[in-house]
């Protein structure tokens, strides 16, 4: 089985567990690294159930630059999706915190009484939000559980944006399209898969590229369960034949999916979902984003107004000819997104894989990045030289973590240079807050660190599934970030648990409270 996941979930609290593994072998690990560890951190590494796991972490002081305590900290470890620190990090400092993305739409030909004597060409920008998450206070809203991992969507329109291009075409007097309705994806390749999600990457991104499916029980057992398609599109018809169980039984639906062609896929979900159960989202992940895009834009130039249909199947399109019309002159819609600060708050409190994932390909489609034979990673690597990083304790192959190591060492010198950046307050606010939001939100939910909320991190966990034990092998579990102590010190931290099995316990949620239960303590406790 292929890699579980690359992503960030919250975890409930757990059971408090015994004690082993000697600490001799901590303070060895520890010369010259600051003071050993406080005895309530040992004593959490020192529990059993990690007696065959690995820990590493660094507490570093931002003000003296000095660390205060570290185990293992120059340690190559599986980070898990603590990657996107550095992600979204570089993002800011190629684009900028101010960047803002433009989605166009061109029309090919000239306007003659209403009816565009050419197509509609929809340019794909790179835009991670052209969806429903736009606020009106400026903000991008979000869901702790992201829906691209099970999580509810957003109570809003999930193609808002899309609809307003439509709305914008009509506007121009347009009633017809004598062509079609084409989507240019050419920025970067689309059809890869992110690492963690499974969703399709490209520069193409409506709704997050997934369709939600939400299946709801109904009051009594044996009655149909309620089943939501959002957005409604001819793109995916979804044939729901789920009914309500006992309460208390297991949840037990299949989904089979029907191809009759590239362009319209039929979902057949059966099952039975428990009375008095949550709502269930199956979420299906579109599988090409720019021909989604194609048909969802094309019906809502429909409801417009606009009569348009999608290019036509058969159709190949030579990106180089879209590009001669795309023009000032030429653009008959135009959406533009907030400043690139807002969407590090849907990447790092919601870990949103595909966002991430997407983030080294754009960068890699810049003009800066200086040729085919360069990547998103060269500018990354670039930037952290310069800045006299040690880049001997990094490497990364993908933006969201299914790839990548990274010593705490490292980890805690990137966020001290994080730090001293002007946009530094916007990436702080934008990581989880212990035990109130994000994939934090039910972390530590009791402790007095939590209370405070001044313990701002991102969470990571990378796992396999091991046959020969038949359970979950979390390979990397990690939380790094800032904190401001109890005693008001500025501290950068990177705390990393590699290779964790339990019989009896979620292993994913065993390590995660571990991770903040450090953090806590050392909150408490750094003075």
């Amino acid at each position: 089985m292929a890699a579980l996941s690359a992503l960030c979930r919250p975890f409930p609290q757990l059971r408090r567990w015994g004690v082993i593994l000697a600490v001799a072998v901590i303070s060895a690990t520890t010369p010259a690294l600051g003071q050993s560890p406080p005895e309530r951190v040992v004593d959490v590494i020192e529990r059993p159930e990690f007696a065959h796991a690995t820990w590493a972490m660094e507490f570093l002081d931002l003000e003296t630059g000095e660390p205060v305590f570290g185990v293992n900290a120059r340690k190559l470890m599986v980070p898990g999706s603590t990657t996107k620190l550095l992600t979204m990090g570089t993002a800011l400092e190629v684009l900028g915190a101010d960047h803002r993305f433009t989605t166009r739409v061109y029309r090919t030909g000239p306007i003659q009484d209403g009816v565009v004597e050419g197509d509609l060409v929809l340019v794909a920008s790179g835009d991670p939000n052209l969806s429903g998450r736009e606020r009106p206070d400026g903000t991008y809203a979000f869901n702790d559980i992201d829906h691209s991992y099970g999580g509810m969507p957003l109570e809003t329109d999930p193609i808002t944006v899309v609809r307003d291009l439509a709305r914008q075409v009509a506007a121009h007097g347009i009633r017809s399209v004598a062509g079609q309705v084409i989507v240019d994806a050419s920025l970067f390749p689309e059809g890869e898969r992110d690492g963690g999600t499974g969703v399709t990457m490209g520069p193409l991104v409506i709704n997050d590229n997934v369709v939600d499916v939400v299946v709801t029980p109904a009051a009594r057992t044996g009655e149909p369960a309620t089943v939501t398609v959002t957005p409604e599109t001819a793109y995916l018809r979804v044939q729901a034949h789920v009914t309500t169980s006992d309460a208390g039984t297991e949840m037990d639906v299949d989904q089979t999916e029907e191809d009759t062609e590239p362009s319209h896929h039929v979902l057949v979900v059966t099952g039975t979902v428990p009375a008095g159960g949550d709502p269930v989202n199956l979420r299906w992940r579109v599988p090409e984003p720019s021909r989604f895009g194609e048909i969802v834009f094309a019906e809502a130039l429909e409801e417009a107004g606009v009569r348009a249909i999608p290019r036509l199947a058969s159709r190949t399109v030579d990106a180089d000819g879209l590009e001669e019309v795309q023009t000032d002159g030429m653009v008959v819609a135009e959406h533009v997104s907030l400043p690139l600060i807002q969407e590090a708050v849907v990447v790092l409190k919601t870990s949103q894989n595909l966002h991430a994932s997407n983030l080294p390909l754009l960068l890699a489609s810049l003009p800066e990045a200086g040729g085919d034979d360069r990547t998103g990673f060269d500018l990354e690597r670039e930037w952290l030289e310069e800045a006299g990083l040690d880049l001997e304790g990094a490497a990364q192959g993908d933006g969201a973590g299914a790839r990548a190591h990274f010593s705490p060492e490292f980890m805690t010198r990137y966020l001290a240079l994080v730090a001293s950046k002007p946009w530094a307050a916007g990436f702080r606010a934008a990581l989880p807050v212990l035990g109130r939001d994000g994939t934090l939100v039910e972390v530590q939910v009791e402790s007095a660190a939590a209370a405070a909320g001044q313990v701002h991190a991102k969470t990571g966990t990378y796992g396999v599934y091991d046959p020969l034990h038949r359970r979950l092998f979390i390979t990397g579990k990690g939380l790094a970030g800032y904190m401001t102590t109890r005693s008001g010190r500025q501290i950068a931290f990177a705390v990393y648990l590699n290779n964790l099995a339990l019989d009896d316990e979620d292993p994913a949620s065993v390590a995660g409270e571990a991770l903040g239960e450090i953090a806590a303590i050392a909150w408490e406790e750094i003075r």
